[in-house]
């Protein structure tokens, strides 16, 4: 593939360029800072400061961001954590967190997939620490293919789904798999050609929460887009190919910052409102406050790349043609038929106010696992969230995680006797919020 624009060296430059620039602004925040200085106790110096510092925030590469999940509260007591990497591919690690709790526990198995659409996986750490206290809980940690070498071969659509199934191997079966936007497509093919084959790992139950299952229904301004401008222009206007000295130079991919441009450009005025705030806390004073909004843009900021192929499959398969509730979705060859889906619980979630995957979009996995038995689907609409809030935030931890709750120890058969259980829920997020609360003070 010929490309018309170096668009990742022309990036690299622009970014080189910046530097000189970036040590200037970092020195001068030094000064103006400086309690010695009698200018930095002026409005004046206040306000040079908070220039320089988030100039040289928002011209900065943000690296992968560390999950920080040390401890979590389990019957009533902060126990630690422990990351633990339990399988390995080159696009992926699927991380255990180990709880050291101080008896043996049989709660339920959670395989969190992340989304492989430009953050890191660490964007679901409120998720995993919301999961934790009731929860064996494992995660996909999908690697930035900027760093993973052309020898290692290619990542396509087709590929994800062969990790999923992978990855229920390897937990054998004993376990709920959750899908988090991007991945209930791949989660509901893995589901389905698992059934058909008869293959004794399937899952207990899937949830997917804020999932494109049908574009069709309810479309955003992104499936507009995709449909509009069709997959031959996305292959030939955003793929670009990965510079040297990076571990998968001359590697095809979709760059981590033309995602962030467009998930920026989505709402732009509310990323440049909260920059405006993050300057007027500096100047006022208010650490606390431009903390908060610091944190989310640390990992907001931190993109990784995306293999070519695999982008323009999602693109092609799930926003262009529809294959999926089509019944024209394939895997290597074989039909993906979702009304093979017999054994396995479904529960969808959405959010209200979601702009990226509209209302009834996950839904319509209803629609198409026709032969799920009644007692074992479940729909729930979230109201006053948008597409973050379906998996994160205080809605999430006190409405949504108690129905994942209840509906993943209802359809498992480890599950405790329902008097342990209610026992348990019923303090939980009470527990968590606590925890999280002393976590922030520390």
């Amino acid at each position: 593939m010929e490309e018309r624009l170096p668009l990742y060296h022309l990036y690299e430059m622009q970014h080189a360029a910046l530097g000189p620039f970036r040590a200037a602004a970092d020195a001068g925040k030094l000064f103006f800072q400086n309690p010695l200085n009698p200018i930095s106790h002026t409005l004046w110096g206040k306000s040079i400061a908070a220039g320089c510092e988030v100039f040289e925030r928002v011209t900065r590469r943000y690296g992968k961001p560390e999950w920080g999940i040390d401890t979590t509260i389990v019957d009533g007591e902060s126990v630690a954590v422990h990351e633990r990497v339990v399988w390995q591919r080159p696009f992926c690690n699927l991380i255990h967190f180990v709880r050291a709790t101080k008896r043996t526990r049989h709660d339920p198995k959670l395989l969190l997939v992340a989304p492989m659409s430009g953050h890191y996986a660490t964007l679901l750490r409120g998720t995993v620490e919301a999961l934790l206290p009731e929860h064996d809980v494992y995660v996909t940690d999908w690697v930035d293919a900027r760093m993973v070498p052309l020898a290692d071969g290619p990542f396509d659509l087709d590929d994800y789904i062969d990790y999923i199934r992978a990855m229920l191997h390897k937990l054998g079966g004993d376990v709920h798999v959750i899908g988090v936007c991007q991945p209930s497509v791949p989660v509901l093919a893995a589901v389905a050609l698992m059934e058909a084959e008869g293959d004794r790992n399937v899952p207990h139950s899937m949830i997917l929460m804020g999932g494109p299952i049908d574009t069709r229904s309810n479309p955003t301004a992104v499936n507009k887009l995709a449909e509009q401008k069709g997959t031959a222009w996305f292959r030939d206007n955003v793929i670009t190919k990965v510079p040297f000295p990076s571990p998968g130079v001359m590697r095809d991919v979709y760059p981590g910052f033309l995602q962030l441009g467009g998930f920026m450009a989505m709402n732009l005025d509310r990323h440049m409102n909260a920059h405006r705030d993050i300057f007027m806390h500096l100047v006022r004073g208010n650490g606390d406050s431009a903390h908060k909004l610091q944190d989310f843009y640390d990992e907001y900021l931190a993109v990784m790349d995306l293999t070519a192929e695999f982008y323009l499959q999602t693109v092609d398969t799930v926003f262009v043609r529809h294959a999926l509730p089509k019944g024209e979705m394939q895997h290597r060859g074989t039909p993906v038929d979702p009304s093979a889906i017999r054994n396995v619980a479904l529960l969808t979630i959405e959010g209200e106010n979601d702009d990226i995957s509209g209302v009834g979009q996950t839904e319509a996995a209803h629609r198409l696992c026709v032969n799920i038995p009644a007692a074992n689907k479940e729909h729930y609409l979230q109201r006053d969230v948008g597409h973050y809030g379906v998996f994160n935030g205080s809605r999430f931890r006190k409405e949504i995680v108690p129905r994942i709750r209840d509906f993943v120890r209802a359809h498992d058969k480890a599950a405790t006797a329902p008097e342990k259980k209610n026992g348990a829920r019923g303090n939980g997020v009470t527990q968590l919020a606590a925890h999280r609360t002393a976590r922030r003070s520390a």
